[in-house]
């Protein structure tokens, strides 16, 4: 088998990154309109860029993909409308907090989840298998199953509202992700799965674009809270479709922001403070303050913003690699997922050790 037999025409990839680029360049054109709604403002303890910038790149997302969705065949274009539909309650909430600055995370958390909820509803798909004696059994039964996809959606949505502090960061990291999927799903012979990858993939190249070195748009809550949906799902949809396919394969594809997520909530428990606080004490923003600004040799906040992205790319690419290469063996994804949570833990400390 070889990837042209995805049989996905250039039209249909060109029409997703073409539409999200154009809407992403009139929303930045047209800012002067719309910016008292849109605009995210340079002050807060999680702001890191020069100036207001447009936060509303997920209704460029949505629309670019809602565009593709005409193009695209049977039965893929099933799938993508059932992720769609899904996707609804975190989109919608997510764009309300970019546009009203006024929806609690909690709120916005519970609405990925319901996202979740949603989609097993449409589709009759949930985790059943984890690969770990005795919680597997637990998973048998439906409504253990269906809570804990729809909580493991809502964690990795927010894995991604939280890794979306710099330019091409977040929508960077999601590429690494829908990459890795979409390989395991060719290596798999889910030719339908690797062309909603692939899809997804040409979408968010849109946004990147214009995201990208120079921050003139955000994902904002509402993009990060829809792909963080999308991505999730996928991972779910790829690993219940297909046997040969470890669940552990599709956790180390989405790995880094698993990882930030759960390093993030265990270092506040340990502090002894709110998972939803906000601070600058994520990896990529010691990155920034700790070896960036200290380094790199330039007035530019912008430039500086963008430099921090390739840091955790790398990353990224390292676990998600491992998924790839040992789709099929989950006792080699376990170790190495645990071995990767270890060298987060030793970059993080020695990091967090240097002077600001």
């Amino acid at each position: 088998m070889t990837y042209s037999d995805l049989h996905l025409p250039h039209i249909t990839l060109l029409t997703g990154a073409l539409t999200t680029f154009s809407i992403c360049l009139l929303i930045v054109l047209t800012k002067s309109w719309h910016g008292h709604l849109t605009l995210d403002q340079s002050s807060g303890v999680q702001k890191f860029h020069a100036e207001p910038t447009p936060r509303v790149g997920g209704i460029a997302l949505m629309i670019g993909l809602a565009f593709t969705w005409f193009l695209v065949m049977e039965p893929v274009k099933d799938i993508l409308k059932n992720m769609l539909i899904a996707s609804l309650p975190a989109f919608i909430f997510g764009t309300a907090e970019d546009i009203t600055k006024k929806v609690s995370v909690k709120a916005r958390l519970l609405a990925t989840i319901f996202s979740g909820v949603v989609a097993w509803w449409i589709t009759g798909i949930s985790i059943t298998n984890v690969d770990i004696w005795g919680f597997d059994s637990l998973l048998q039964w439906l409504p253990i199953s269906v809570m804990f996809t729809a909580i493991a959606i809502g964690g990795f949505a927010n894995s991604i509202n939280i890794i979306d502090g710099f330019n091409g960061l977040a929508s960077g990291v999601l590429f690494i992700c829908l990459t890795a999927l979409g390989m395991i799903a060719f290596a798999a012979g889910d030719l339908d799965m690797a062309k909603v990858c692939f899809i997804l993939g040409s979408t968010l190249i849109g946004f990147f674009i214009i995201n990208y070195p120079f921050g003139k748009i955000f994902l904002g809550d509402g993009g990060a809270y829809l792909f963080g949906f999308l991505v999730s799902w996928v991972a779910i949809l790829i690993a219940s479709r297909n046997s040969a396919v470890s669940p552990w394969a599709v956790v180390l594809a989405c790995g880094y922001p698993i990882v930030e997520v759960v390093f993030s909530i265990s270092r506040r428990f340990i502090r002894n403070v709110s998972p939803g606080h906000p601070d600058r004490l994520h990896l990529h923003s010691l990155v920034r303050s700790r070896i960036i600004r200290k380094y790199i040799n330039s007035s530019n906040t912008t430039i500086k913003n963008a430099v921090v992205a390739p840091f955790i790319w790398i990353l990224a690419v390292i676990i998600s690699s491992l998924g790839v290469l040992f789709y099929k063996n989950t006792m080699i994804l376990m170790i190495a997922f645990s071995l990767f949570f270890i060298l987060y833990g030793l970059i993080y400390s020695t990091i967090i050790r240097l002077k600001s």
